[in-house]
Formats: C-alpha cells, sequence, structure tokens
C-alpha cells in the first residue's frame, strides 16, 4: 500500500509539472493597443536628419522587417518605425537581432544599430531585450 501511495504522488507530481510546462495562454487578455519600436538617426548635433538605403534585417532569418504603419509614419525627419506588433508572431522567443542602416547622404556616411526583440510565451506585445534606438552619425 505504501508504494502504490508513493507512487500516486509521483504521478501526480509529474502530470502538474506537464501542465506548467504546456502553458495555455487561453486566459491572457490583451488590449487594443499596438505597440511599436522606432530608430532615429540624428547629425552631430543631435537633429534628426534623412537617410537614405533605409533597412531593417532580422539576422535570424534575414528576412527584411516591416511595419504595418508604414505608410503612415516616419513622418519626423530620420525617425523609422522599425517594427510593430504585427511582426511578432515572426520573432522568436528567445530574441532576433534585427540590424537597421541608414545613409546620410549630406556626409555619404552608413551606419547601423542592432536591436534584439522577441516574442514572448503568451505575450501579446514584442519585448525589446536590447539595443541603440538612436544612430550618430560624425
Amino acid at each position: 500500500m505504501k508504494k502504490v501511495s508513493i507512487l500516486l504522488v509521483i504521478t501526480a507530481f509529474i502530470l502538474s509539472c506537464d501542465k506548467a510546462a504546456t502553458s495555455d495562454c487561453a486566459d491572457i487578455a490583451c488590449d487594443l493597443s499596438l505597440k511599436y519600436l522606432t530608430v532615429t538617426f540624428i547629425n552631430k548635433d543631435s537633429l534628426g536628419v534623412p537617410v537614405s538605403g533605409y533597412s531593417a534585417i532580422n539576422q535570424r532569418t534575414k528576412d527584411t522587417v516591416y511595419t504595418s504603419l508604414s505608410a503612415s509614419a516616419n513622418t519626423t525627419p530620420g525617425t523609422f518605425i522599425v517594427l510593430d506588433d504585427s511582426y511578432r508572431t515572426k520573432l522568436s522567443r528567445g530574441g532576433d537581432n534585427i540590424k537597421v542602416t541608414g545613409t546620410y547622404d549630406a556626409i555619404k556616411q552608413t551606419k547601423s544599430t542592432i536591436l534584439k526583440v522577441a516574442n514572448p510565451l503568451c505575450g501579446c506585445h514584442f519585448e525589446k531585450i536590447s539595443g541603440e534606438q538612436t544612430v550618430k552619425f560624425d
């Protein structure tokens, strides 16, 4: 009887661990807000500058990163919306490096920054892990 009791306790423990490992996200309530991530290119005087050749590339997949806001965005010189929540499902849980590049034609200089972003388990929004959102030209 003692062996059966121990076996039942071990079985219950294993089954409860199994449920925790396979997280059920059904209880998560997301709001309707849209999170987005920007990068601003500035000159040596910290003023936003227009850039050419702007690109944002996911270094893991080599895909071009896009945003659903691109048609109405980028009205401030040098500021770009790199991604928003519409891109979240294409990100890995551990985080992807997004390389953002632009060229300041006035001084013929190209600069980049790397932003690490992730799609958290049961998350409603992407998560920024690291990276500079301001790129300064010399």
